[in-house]
């Protein structure tokens, strides 16, 4: 396993938002859309999700970055293994060497 460093800086952290916040609008636009009906009806509100989306990015990208922790570069792969030699074109036999 990896040790992997989980970043805290500010934008980092506000970064982390965006999937929970959609969630969470999409419920509050679905459940309005049930309560209030007409007004507050899912396919004339759905670009709410845009604007948290937009809006998070924007913090984020506004957000100190002081503290960052940079990815570690992906580790190559081990090297393969040599190749076997290749076998010899006249194998010996132990009965090939009495007739001599």
């Amino acid at each position: 396993m990896s040790a992997r460093v989980k970043c805290s800086c500010q934008s980092c952290t506000i970064r982390s938002f965006v999937g929970p916040a959609v969630v969470i609008a999409l419920g509050v636009l679905l459940l309005l859309s049930e309560v209030r009906g007409g007004i507050f009806y899912f396919g004339n509100t759905w670009p709410v999700i845009l604007v948290v989306i937009g809006i998070l990015h924007l913090a984020s990208s506004m957000a100190s970055r002081e503290g960052h922790v940079a990815p570690l570069p992906p580790q190559s792969a081990p090297p393969a293994p040599p190749a076997p030699p290749p076998p010899a074109s006249n194998p010996q036999t132990p009965y090939s060497a009495q007739g001599q």
